[in-house]
């Protein structure tokens, strides 16, 4: 049974946040210890996270960007913040989706059930060049070095190695990532890309994903 870690301060949401998860056939797993959260979290290693941003001691984005130092969990954001800006900054920081309150059930439980659907479907391991991609974990590896993307940057990353050597435009990129249930803006695809290249900068591709202004990217 899959394990979901919900990260929220507000008790009643949380109550109610478990008794949906529960009555769905995942197990729900409460956080409590605010103070210590990042540690918590790694220590309950769970298989998905549903995270808010106004937590005590360390909120939600903060949080989300130590997690995906040395982990590529899922996460969803549910929180209150409702504006463009938070949710392009917390896609910048790795979040996997974001859902806003007051949530709909059938809503946040749809993404939940396509995050872990496409888990299973991406298992195979693919090449880029002196780099090995494992689809399932979200890693990209090169020697001893390992890098961890994000759900989104995975998709990109797929779409343009799929593509290879050809155009991709933006609206392609886009309609590839609502595909995958993914229901990012503009403004996100911008910061996905850019973070994807930073990544792969990291590692000695510092040119891998070309610009072609007015027509979208290459991967060479």
């Amino acid at each position: 049974m899959k394990r979901i870690l919900i990260v929220e301060d507000d008790r009643t949401i949380r109550k109610e946040l478990s008794s949906l998860i529960s009555s769905s056939n995942y197990e729900p797993i409460e956080l409590n210890d605010f103070a210590n959260s990042y540690e918590e979290i790694i220590s309950l290693n769970p298989d998905l996270i549903l995270l808010d941003i106004n937590l005590p001691y360390l909120n939600g984005e903060a949080l989300l960007s130590k997690i995906r130092k040395t982990s590529n969990v899922p996460i969803i954001m549910v929180t209150s913040k409702n504006t463009e800006i938070d949710e392009v900054l917390s896609m910048s920081y790795g979040a996997d989706d974001y859902i806003t309150k007051p949530y709909n059930p059938t809503i946040l439980l749809l993404r939940i059930n396509a995050i872990f659907k496409r888990l299973e479907n991406n298992s195979e391991i693919i090449t880029y060049k002196d780099l090995t991609i494992n689809m399932q974990k979200g890693l990209i590896k090169k020697g001893e070095e390992e890098l961890i993307l994000t759900k989104n940057e995975m998709i990109i990353f797929n779409y343009l190695l799929t593509h290879q050597n050809k155009i991709v435009t933006r609206d392609e990129l886009m309609t590839d990532l609502w595909n995958n249930d993914e229901y990012i803006n503009d403004n996100a695809l911008t910061v996905n890309i850019s973070r994807l290249r930073g990544k792969l900068k990291s590692i000695g591709h510092e040119n891998a994903i070309e610009t072609r202004k007015g027509i979208g990217y290459i991967l060479s």
